[in-house]
């Protein structure tokens, strides 16, 4: 098939068109490759795809609906897999436009292409930010999402419920997934897994928020993208939901559904950082600091209605996962 997916120099969007490109498909990516962090990161993803006949890439912004619009009439996809966004809890109380310019003009843009195209399927990521404050868990798709914490989670809500009215409208047969904690080899400078090895390797203290009784449904990248691949070939029908036994999110007027792509583990904190230091052979050195704006306190995900739809949950322990990024960062990251 012929896939176009956007975010292919990021974390996840990376992973995902290597695997794509590995199982036969043809891959045309588009990212901005912006300064978030270190673009050699992203340009040392892009060369790795592009080691393949198979993948072509256009750099340029969501934003930039020409630029778009070339890459998908290059592309002619079969599917439409849209992972780029402006990351980060944190950076959105930093720059709160370049989440609204990427997230919802750029997912706007996106949700246009789509429009024009009619792909077989459409595929947004989104967040488990979008959960915000709620307390009961584990978190359910089928539960309300209205009270976000930060900018960045509003933003993701916002395409969620954008695309369902192109879905509606328009008759694109669309998932959105939800990402728990997605950690791994080829991992974001900003994530914490990142910044805690960083800091442990070269002798300097961690932070710690939330006095580390802070609790995460850590996904491993290899199961998130297992999970995507499979979430293609379940294309959502107007009044044929899944059987499942926390119910289908389908949609009673489009061709729409919304998944959790989580393992259902929550882990505390302080256990993370404890993998990590046994990984490293070295003790960090702590320093507990009090929550952040935005953080909440535990994500914990339902994942019956992915296991319903697809045969799977991400199962990677975590403990394995922090040894797999501890061996990259060490011997293949880019420096």
């Amino acid at each position: 098939m012929r896939f176009l997916i956007t975010g292919t120099a990021g974390f996840i969007g990376f992973h995902v068109a290597r695997r794509l490109l590995d199982d036969g498909h043809f891959v045309t990516g588009f990212d901005g490759l912006t300064p978030y962090y270190d673009v050699r990161l992203k340009q040392a993803r892009h060369a790795i795809l592009e080691r393949s006949n198979g993948f072509r890439a256009h750099v340029a912004m969501l934003e930039d609906m020409a630029a778009l619009e070339r890459a998908a009439a290059e592309a002619e996809p079969d599917v439409i897999v849209h992972l780029a966004a402006q990351a980060g809890v944190r950076y959105s109380l930093e720059n709160p436009r370049a989440y609204v310019d990427a997230n919802l003009l750029g997912s706007f843009n996106v949700l246009e292409i789509a429009r024009q195209l009619k792909p077989r399927h459409l595929l947004l990521a989104s967040t488990s930010s979008a959960y915000g404050g709620n307390e009961k868990m584990p978190f359910v798709e089928t539960d309300k999402a209205d009270h976000p914490l930060t900018l960045y989670a509003a933003t993701k809500k916002a395409m969620e419920v954008m695309s369902h009215s192109y879905a509606h409208l328009w008759s694109l047969p669309t998932t959105c997934f939800r990402f728990f904690t997605v950690y791994g080899p080829w991992g974001r400078p900003d994530m914490a897994l990142f910044k805690f090895v960083d800091a442990i390797e070269n002798d300097r203290p961690i932070d710690i928020y939330g006095h580390g009784e802070m609790r995460r449904d850590f996904t491993y990248i290899d199961d998130l993208v297992e999970a995507v691949v499979r979430l293609v070939a379940c294309v959502p029908e107007l009044g044929k939901p899944v059987s499942c036994v926390t119910g289908d999110t389908l949609s009673p007027v489009a061709p729409w559904r919304l998944v959790n792509i989580a393992g259902g583990h929550s882990t505390g904190l302080i256990e993370f950082i404890e993998m990590i230091e046994r990984s490293l052979g070295r003790k960090a050195r702590r320093n507990l600091l009090p929550m952040q704006k935005g953080d909440v306190p535990e994500t914990f995900a339902d994942h019956h209605l992915l296991e319903a739809l697809t045969g799977f949950r991400p199962n990677t322990p975590v403990s394995e996962g922090v040894e797999a990024f501890v061996r990259w960062y060490q011997n293949e990251r880019p420096r």
